[in-house]
This record gives structure tokens, C-alpha cells and sequence, in this order.
């Protein structure tokens, strides 16, 4: 089989992913979701030899993609094709300027998706039954739970080296992840009006005042501002982010009577989920009702010398080891105890309607992606098939 040149190579992953940023894959948009799963199905059917199964937890779909006999494979390509939600329901096309792809889902993680796809298709074409796989969810925007979680600790899907092109950049790959609290708060008052506030017990306040003192002790734990654009040199620090605060009262001269608030909370060790909750709970006070929705704690990667290897060789460029502040599904395989290999492509405006990649380093990744694929198969003994379910 002739490998693709780097042109050729561009050429298709651009095609590839403009197709899938035009399907809204968006969480509230099942059907949407499942049509992004059978495009990928036409992409993978052509090819012979293949075990392709559905999963399903919760109406999320899984789809994971081996060859026959193989169910530990050297290694697993793992992805999401779930994107965020844009009031816009316009805004899922793509155009490309200025050697990137511009669109909602370009870079988290339609483009990686495309090179996965892409790369598996040559590989098996190439080494028919290859020892790669493919694991791709549509929950990790919502948390993974009823994605990659319950592939790895319900399905028993393993491999010996995972690839999670979902954090980091080229030549900066991810070797830990700080934990995760997605929190619903809720407080409750008494209803008044607003002429006589003392009858009331105004809930927003009650709830900014909880609010107030939580900001301040993550704002004192925050460094020095650094770095070239004002920021901290260094993110590896805990932050508490308010996203969502509302209150059911609508009337401009009543006092609420109930308020309530979500926070994305990120923190680094030595601090657990239980003890940043505890720390939570405790600033808001007890009149805050505090409910987790989303929890994960911190995370090593197990990094593979030989991946960063490869990524100096093909970017001829000095590569970095580098910690994230966000998280990723990479941490359900690292609980169990697969090495987890993660960069991606350039990528920026990530969750913006202006999400972009880069073309050139779509195709350095996928060139990385190849060369340590062919070695990991030169290399290890033969994986031996194993019942696990798959």
C-alpha cells in the first residue's frame, strides 16, 4: 500500500473533519449524536476483519472497533464525538483560512477525530489486523461516566498504551490533570416585598455571600501574575469558576425566595475530592445545599518515553511535559492501570463558535500517531485475545 503523501494526507483529514463539524453532536441532540456514529460506521465498514460493537449506558452511545481475535490490542486510539451546545443552531458549519479549520468542535475534538479515523483506516489497510483499536463516546463533554467509565470498569475494555488526543498541544504532552467538582448550589429564603426586605429572607444574597468567601480563599491561592499576558506563568494552581447563577423569581420588586448556582471547581494534589468538598461546603456555610454532579480526582498520566520520543522526531522540535487544567477521560484508563499517551494537534477558541485547528499539525500528529503505532507492533510480543466481554 503506498502511504499518503503529506498533501494528500491534509487534504483528507480537512474533508473529514468539515464533515463532521456539520452534524451538532451536541449532548440535548441525540439523534444528532447517533447520525455522527453511523458516518463513522460508512468510515469503518469498508474495511475487512473488523469486531465493530455499540455500547449504550443512559441513551449514550459507544462505539468500540477491533480486529477479529484481538481484545487487548498495543494500542487504543480513544475519542469523543459529542461537542458543546451553541445557541446558534447555524453555527455547525466550518470554513478554512489561513492553514486552520475554523468551526464549533474543530479542535475538541472533530479534527483529532478525523486522524483517528483516517489513521486507522490506513493501518488496517496496510497490516490487516493490526493490534490497534478504536473507542469513541459521546458523553465526555457531560462527564464520561456512561462513556469511557463504563467501557473500562463495566465492559472491561484494556489495551497496553491508550491514545487520548484530548489535552496538551503538539509537543506539549499531558502527564497529570487536576481533579474535577462540578457543584449545584441551592439556598432558600422567604419571599417579601422589596418595599419591606426586612419580612423577607432574600435567597441571592444569602447564596452571593457563600459565593463572596469562596472566591476570596481560591483568589489567595492563586500566584504571582507572570506570565507574558498577565496570567500565571504557571496554571497548577486550584481555581473555582462560577458558570451558572439563577433564581426562579422573574418580578423586579419581590424578594426571592430561592436561588441557586453551579461552580466547575478545578484543584491540584495534595487536595482529594472529599477534602475539596469538605473545604467547599464549609466556606458556603450551612444554610448552602451543596450537590456533586460531576467528581474526579487528580491525575498522574503514565506517559511512555517511547510517544515522546516519536514527537521529537517528527516535529524536530524540543518537547515538554506538561501539566493540564482541565480534565478528560484519560483518568478512567489511568485508574486502571493503562498508560495514557496525550498531545494533540494545534487547537484553539476551545467551546467558541471560532474553534479552529491547524492543518499543518494535523498531519505532524497523525505522522506521530503512525510512527509509534508501527513501532509498539515491531516491538511487543503478540497480544493473546482474552474474554473480557468485547
Amino acid at each position: 500500500m503506498v502511504r499518503l503523501d503529506d498533501q494528500e494526507l491534509a487534504a483528507r483529514l480537512t474533508a473529514l473533519t468539515r464533515d463532521l463539524i456539520l452534524i451538532p453532536s451536541t449532548d440535548g441532540r441525540p439523534e444528532e449524536r447517533a447520525r455522527c456514529f453511523e458516518f463513522i460506521r460508512i468510515q469503518l465498514e469498508s474495511l475487512d476483519g473488523l469486531s465493530i460493537r455499540d455500547f449504550e449506558k443512559n441513551d449514550y452511545t459507544s462505539l468500540v472497533v477491533l480486529p477479529e481475535g484481538v481484545d487487548e490490542p498495543d494500542v487504543l486510539f480513544c475519542g469523543h464525538l459529542d461537542v458543546v451546545e451553541h445557541p446558534n443552531s447555524n453555527s455547525y458549519r466550518s470554513e478554512v483560512r489561513d492553514g486552520r479549520i475554523y468551526g464549533p468542535g474543530a479542535g475538541d475534538m472533530k479534527g483529532a477525530l478525523a486522524i483517528m479515523l483516517e489513521l486507522f483506516r490506513q493501518e488496517q489497510r496496510r497490516s490487516p489486523g493490526g493490534s490497534i483499536g478504536l473507542a469513541i463516546t459521546s458523553d465526555e463533554e457531560s462527564g464520561g461516566e456512561s462513556g469511557v467509565k463504563y467501557l473500562v470498569e463495566e465492559v472491561g475494555l484494556r489495551c497496553r498504551q491508550v491514545i487520548v488526543p484530548d489535552g496538551g498541544s503538539l509537543t506539549e504532552l499531558t502527564i497529570a490533570e487536576k481533579g474535577i467538582l462540578h457543584l449545584w448550589l441551592s439556598a432558600a429564603g422567604r419571599a417579601a416585598h422589596a418595599s419591606r426586605p426586612w419580612l423577607g429572607d432574600n435567597a441571592l444574597t444569602k447564596l452571593t455571600g457563600g459565593l463572596d468567601r469562596l472566591q476570596q480563599y481560591f483568589d489567595e491561592l492563586k500566584p504571582p501574575y507572570d506570565g507574558p499576558d498577565g496570567t500565571p506563568s504557571d496554571h497548577w494552581f486550584p481555581t473555582c469558576s462560577l458558570t451558572v447563577f439563577r433564581s426562579p423569581n422573574e418580578t423586579v420588586n419581590r424578594i426571592p425566595a430561592a436561588a441557586e448556582a453551579n461552580l466547575d471547581v478545578r484543584f491540584t494534589p495534595p487536595a482529594t475530592t472529599a477534602t475539596m468538598l469538605a473545604k467547599v461546603r464549609e466556606l458556603l456555610g450551612p444554610e448552602i445545599g451543596v450537590k456533586e454532579i460531576v467528581s474526579a480526582e487528580p491525575t498522574d498520566l503514565d506517559l511512555d518515553d517511547e510517544f515522546v520520543a516519536v514527537t521529537g522526531q517528527v516535529t524536530g522540535q524540543p518537547v515538554k511535559r506538561v501539566h493540564s487544567c482541565g480534565g478528560s477521560d484519560a483518568r478512567f484508563f489511568h485508574e486502571a492501570g493503562v498508560p495514557v499517551n496525550m498531545s494533540r494537534p494545534l487547537v484553539g477558541e476551545l467551546h467558541s463558535e471560532n474553534e479552529w485547528i491547524d492543518v499543518d499539525s494535523m498531519v505532524s500528529y497523525y505522522r506521530i500517531c503512525e510512527e509509534y503505532i508501527r513501532r509498539k507492533q515491531l516491538c511487543e510480543i503478540p497480544t493473546i485475545a482474552v474474554d473480557r466481554g468485547l
